[in-house]
């Protein structure tokens, strides 16, 4: 069993900071990485960003790129994503998700956190 605990959602206003954090726990050792994604009404989700638990691969998608900071903490088994500059589009359900990474991208594994609503307002 795979346990992934979101927190950190919330509302802001636009051009402010929230920071998502990921707890994971149980069997994870199929996994090498951790990602976001993001899923807004009426949208299909989407890849944000992801990390290898040893830090040394990131992976971005182009529109948070500069704003949105992945980060882990191996001794914690925590992943987080500091997001900076939010918009009104940024607006949506996050959803943690343990994954795998050859080196040249990340593919999801189907091990989903709850989700954590972020609302941003103009």
């Amino acid at each position: 069993q795979v346990q992934l605990v979101e927190s950190g959602g919330g509302l802001v206003q636009a051009g402010g900071s929230l920071k998502l954090s990921c707890a994971a726990s149980g069997r994870t050792f199929s996994s090498n990485a951790m990602g976001w994604f993001r899923q807004a009404p009426g949208k299909e989700r989407e890849f944000v960003a992801a990390i290898t638990w040893s830090g040394s691969n990131t992976y971005c998608t182009d529109s948070v790129k500069g704003r949105f900071t992945i980060s882990s903490d191996n001794s914690k088994n925590t992943v987080y994503l500091q997001m900076n500059s939010l918009k009104p589009e940024d607006t949506a359900v996050y959803y943690c998700n343990l994954g795998f990474s050859s080196g040249r991208s990340y593919q999801e594994l189907n091990y989903w956190g709850q989700g954590t609503q972020v609302t941003v307002s103009a």
